[in-house]
C-alpha cells in the first residue's frame, strides 16, 4: 500500500519561457524529509496525427536541444495561454509546423508526459480531411515535413528509433483505433 507522502514546500529555482523548476521537499511516511524536483509546465500543450487522403501520417523532423538530435515526431506546441482550447492549438500546430489544414479534428487521447517529474498535459487530436496550404514556422523553427505508412512508424517505434512519449503514444493509439474499425 502507497502510504501519503506530504509536500512541504515548494522554492522556485528557475523561471523559464516554457517550463518553470522547483525543488519540493517532502515529508515521508518514515518522519524524514526528502527533495524532489519538480518542472511545471504551466500552459499545456496539444499534438496531432495528421492522416493524409491516402493513410499516410504526416510526421515533422526537427533538431532536439534536450538529445542533442534530430527526431521524428508528430506536430505538437505549447498552448497560447491556460485558457486556450487544446483543439484551437492542435490546429495552430499543424498548420503552422506541416502547412496542413484539417476539415476534421477528433480528440484521440489525453496524456501526462512525464508524470515522476513534470506536470505537463498533452491532448492529442486525429486529425483527417487535409488540405496542403503554407508552413508558417516561428524564427527559430526549422522543420522538415515527413509522411509515412502507420506500419512504417510502429516498426520505428519498436526499433527504438521513435522514442518521444507523445509520439509513441499517439501512434499506437491511433494504429489501435484502426485495427478496431
Amino acid at each position: 500500500m502507497v502510504q501519503k507522502l506530504k509536500r512541504i514546500k515548494r522554492e522556485l529555482v528557475h523561471k523559464g519561457a516554457i517550463v518553470n523548476m522547483y525543488t519540493d521537499s517532502i515529508q515521508l511516511p518514515n518522519g524524514k524529509t526528502a527533495k524532489w524536483d519538480f518542472i511545471e509546465h504551466p500552459k499545456g500543450a496539444a499534438a496531432v496525427v495528421a492522416v493524409l487522403p491516402d493513410g499516410r501520417i504526416l510526421m515533422v523532423r526537427q533538431y532536439r536541444n534536450a538529445l542533442d538530435r534530430i527526431t521524428v515526431e508528430i506536430p505538437a506546441g505549447a498552448r497560447d495561454s491556460v485558457t486556450e482550447d487544446t483543439a484551437v492549438c492542435a490546429k495552430r500546430e499543424l498548420e503552422e509546423e506541416t502547412g496542413y489544414i484539417c476539415g476534421k479534428l477528433e480528440k484521440l487521447l489525453s496524456l501526462k508526459s512525464t508524470v515522476a517529474f513534470c506536470d505537463e498535459f498533452i491532448d492529442v487530436y486525429l486529425a483527417t480531411e487535409l488540405t496542403e496550404g503554407k508552413q508558417h514556422l516561428d524564427e527559430d523553427e526549422f522543420i522538415e515535413i515527413e509522411a509515412y505508412e502507420l506500419s512504417e512508424l510502429c516498426k520505428k517505434i519498436y526499433a527504438g528509433e521513435i522514442q518521444d512519449a507523445k509520439t509513441v503514444a499517439a501512434v499506437m493509439a491511433y494504429a489501435n483505433r484502426i485495427k478496431q474499425e
